[in-house]
């Protein structure tokens, strides 16, 4: 069946081009080309999809995974996406992974694939031919993730599992906390002498940010809390604060002024799972996703819920009104030295 736009940009896994190309419903979008011709990849050719139809393959065959259209264009989700990679290839050590990503990703998330590339195998831009990819060989589709009803409900590293027919409590504890980020070769970082502070504020989405009216006053709280200098990345009006941005031009100086961190502080972002990778210690502030969701397997991680149930299940918005009640839900904290949410 022919997809109108609409639906091509909001289906359920990758899409068949009138050429018989694998495309990402993402490059469509960003590119603004339309999807005339275009129909759902589906099962078709063997393809799994778990949005579909369960599948359960037996990997102690497999020496070769097609991994098409994962594991999304944002930071965090590709964090949590190749923690379940290898999950399983630590149980199955011959398999080597051939990724299928999307060709207009943010190059600050292409950078973490290059970084994980020799851990996994290889990665390639989407398009590419169905025909392409060896129909004898395990191919296994997650696109547009986002739009799997299970993505909602499941935290997210059971979620990646389950996409790729594993069952997530198969899995120790231990393999869901991304500590396969340690295994990079990462930059040391200048700019800052002794421990830190980190406070990255800002997520993919304003509603699950942390406002810019309440940083000064995570500055100050930090402060009078650590007694240690308080980075982070983005302008921030205290004396006692340094904005790395400049000092992190690269995916790699990000992961690692995490990696070096005393302690970090941040909303529902990459920089929690980064952080979980490293052993760091977070306070982490959740929104509109229930921390148990994204921070189940990080035992140095404390969550802070705030209530805002208007925008309870909210992936993104930037509208007024639901910033606005983000905003008055970190108005209502007492952020100060006390504040309950530092270890």
């Amino acid at each position: 069946m022919l997809l109108t736009d609409v639906f091509a940009l909001t289906n359920p896994g990758s899409l068949l081009s009138p050429h018989g190309e694998i495309v990402a419903p993402y490059d469509l979008e960003v590119s603004n080309s339309a999807a005339e011709g275009y129909r759902a990849l589906g099962l078709s050719n063997g393809v799994c999809n778990a949005a579909m139809a369960e599948f359960n393959p037996d990997y102690a065959t497999q020496t070769r995974v097609h991994v098409i259209n994962g594991m999304g264009v944002t930071l965090g989700d590709s964090v949590i996406g190749l923690t379940a990679l290898i999950a399983i290839k630590a149980r199955f050590p011959r398999i080597s992974f051939t990724i299928y990503r999307p060709a207009h990703t943010p190059g600050y998330v292409k950078r973490l694939y290059e970084l994980a590339a020799p851990l996994l195998g290889s990665i390639v831009d989407l398009p590419v031919k169905l025909d392409a990819i060896p129909y004898a060989e395990l191919r296994i589709d997650l696109g547009n993730h986002l739009f799997w009803p299970k993505f909602a409900s499941l935290p997210m590293i059971d979620f990646f599992l389950d996409a790729m027919g594993i069952k997530a409590d198969e899995v120790p504890e231990t393999d869901k906390r991304n500590h396969w980020l340690q295994q990079l070769a990462l930059p040391r970082p200048q700019a800052l002498k002794g421990d830190y502070v980190l406070l990255c504020p800002t997520a993919s989405t304003p509603v699950r940010s942390i406002p810019a009216l309440v940083c000064k006053d995570f500055v100050e709280a930090l402060w009078q809390r650590y007694r240690l200098p308080v980075a982070g990345f983005g302008a921030i009006d205290h004396p006692l604060y340094t904005d790395l941005s400049p000092h992190a031009p690269d995916t790699a100086d990000f992961l690692a002024w995490i990696k070096h961190a005393a302690y970090l502080v941040a909303p529902d972002t990459a920089a929690i799972h980064i952080a979980a990778g490293f052993d760091i210690p977070t306070t982490a502030f959740f929104t509109t996703i229930a921390p148990g969701l994204r921070a189940r397997d990080y035992p140095l991680c404390k969550p802070v819920s705030l209530s805002v149930p208007e925008l309870d299940g909210i992936q993104a918005s930037n509208r007024a009104p639901d910033v606005e009640l983000i905003e008055r839900a970190y108005r209502a904290l007492k952020i100060d030295a006390d504040f309950y949410g530092f270890a």
